[in-house]
């Protein structure tokens, strides 16, 4: 058995029944203390606690215990310290003379101690710099799904802390002010603070994430698309040079939302020069995972299963979902293998009439789904794309990202495109090896010359809202 001693770090009794309990497990050899040392300001909380737990009738300092290790349940209480003094009298003959002056200066060491303790574990707790993690326009849905994602542990990994950082406007002070609360009552443990603000100056700063979910009403027969981008051009006007003012050198920033993943990620660079390019990218997970879902529906297999689905293109826009590298593990046919054994996607679908009338013109279909998936769905895509990010994706698989084109598979540089990608060691590289057939190959071209127009209208708007900065 072991003896558990717990009371206020200043109480005098206390300090006698520790120094009687030291005695014992000195000179005696199958004596065992542990020691629970609590602030006064938290002694009256943690006896409540542990007397509801055990159900034990107890009301001073200290407690005194017996943990009863070879037959598990709960402890056998003791009592305080003259039921302490007396068991020690009655089995091992051994009493207390400490005098009442002693008691005293040994529970002021006591308190000092402990404070000395509390003070370090601070200090080092200090030391520990949380991950920053900054996310605009956090009102929206997909945000409230994303906190649990990044706080539970699997996204950086068990031990790193993170400090999550919500903006938006004043409008939505009170959503805000309600997934704070809602969070902290989370506990988790690797949240060390979330807060909220509605201060642009303040944003984004010592950021090592940032993650923009704004988007604008798009609806071309209320307005124009020209004035939908001079919307997202105004934002990253706005958001950019604080990046580079606050956020730290290193800052990795994420484009998502429903509308103009690809432009907000290309008007960010723009308007932030000084930001690394390949530290700005948009996210195409979400389109990744409703194709590898119809296509485990129509194969009737586990959509874990389904690799390598490519997302070419504008993903908030025309974008091309392109199978002819998909491969599938596991998949239920007259041939097997091992584990890594793989089937071609296009192999194994007999009915190609399915592949080229269905699955694409389904793809309508399919904008419609992730365009409605407004909170699980894109969160999961956020947090799955950091989690590589900094952890690496599964080896040899491709992963579809907006990145700034420097001119693989014919794309013009200088557009946000997306394409296949790998991550490693917490950098991304595009997966040049991948072979374009003809029709993909037009497609690309197609796709391209979209998003080069969208661009130019982006820039002329830069150039009529700040001529001489054009110049």
């Amino acid at each position: 058995a072991v003896a558990m001693f717990t009371g206020k770090a200043n109480c005098p009794y206390y300090a006698k029944a520790e120094l009687l309990a030291d005695y014992l497990q000195t000179n005696l050899p199958n004596f065992r203390v542990h020691k629970i040392t609590q602030h006064p300001d938290e002694w009256e909380q943690w006896l409540h606690d542990i007397r509801e737990t055990n159900g034990w009738e107890h009301s001073q300092s200290p407690i005194i215990w017996r943990e009863l290790l070879d037959r598990g349940g709960k402890g056998q209480l003791l009592g305080g310290l003259n039921d302490f003094l007396e068991y020690a009298q009655q089995y091992y003959g051994i009493t207390s003379m400490l005098l009442s002056e002693e008691m005293l200066d040994v529970a002021e060491e006591n308190l000092q101690a402990h404070l000395e303790i509390v003070k370090e574990d601070e200090e080092i707790k200090s030391l520990v710099k949380p991950m920053q993690i900054w996310i605009t326009s956090a009102s929206v849905e997909i945000c409230y799904h994303l906190i649990p994602l990044l706080a539970n542990g699997e996204v950086f990994g068990m031990t790193t802390e993170i400090s999550i950082h919500l903006l938006d406007t004043d409008q939505f002070k009170e959503i805000l002010h309600s997934i704070v609360m809602e969070a902290e009552d989370m506990a988790f443990p690797l949240l060390r603070s979330i807060s909220e603000h509605t201060k642009i100056d303040q944003a984004f700063i010592d950021a090592d994430i940032i993650i923009v979910l704004d988007d604008v009403f798009l609806n071309l027969e209320v307005q124009s698309l020209e004035n939908c981008i001079r919307e997202v051009s105004e934002i990253c006007q706005l958001y950019a040079p604080l990046i580079e003012k606050n956020a730290k050198n290193e800052v990795k920033v994420i484009s998502s939302g429903k509308t103009f993943a690809n432009l907000k990620a290309l008007m960010l660079r723009t308007y932030g020069p000084s930001i690394r390019p390949e530290n700005i990218i948009a996210i195409a997970t979400s389109w990744e995972s409703a194709a590898k879902a119809m296509l485990a529906r129509k194969l009737n297999m586990n959509t874990a299963g389904v690799k390598d689905v490519i997302v070419w293109g504008n993903i908030t826009g025309s974008n091309y979902i392109d199978l002819s590298h998909t491969k599938l593990y596991g998949y239920n046919c007259a041939i097997w293998g091992p584990t890594n054994f793989q089937h071609p996607l296009l192999h194994m679908i007999y009915d190609s009439e399915w592949i080229h009338s269905e699955f694409l013109s389904a793809q309508s279909t399919l904008s419609s789904r992730v365009s409605r998936c407004t909170g699980m769905l894109p969160a999961h895509a956020v947090a799955t794309v950091l989690q590589y990010w900094y952890h690496g994706s599964p080896s040899e698989e491709i992963i579809s990202v907006g990145v700034l084109s420097e001119g693989h598979f014919c794309i013009p540089e200088g557009i946000v495109f997306s394409m296949p990608v790998r991550f490693q060691n917490g950098n991304w590289e595009v997966v040049t090896e991948v072979e374009i057939n003809e029709t993909t190959q037009k497609v690309l071209e197609r796709l391209s010359h979209e998003l080069v127009q969208e661009k130019l209208v982006a820039l002329k708007e830069i150039s009529e809202m700040h001529p001489y900065e054009a110049e």
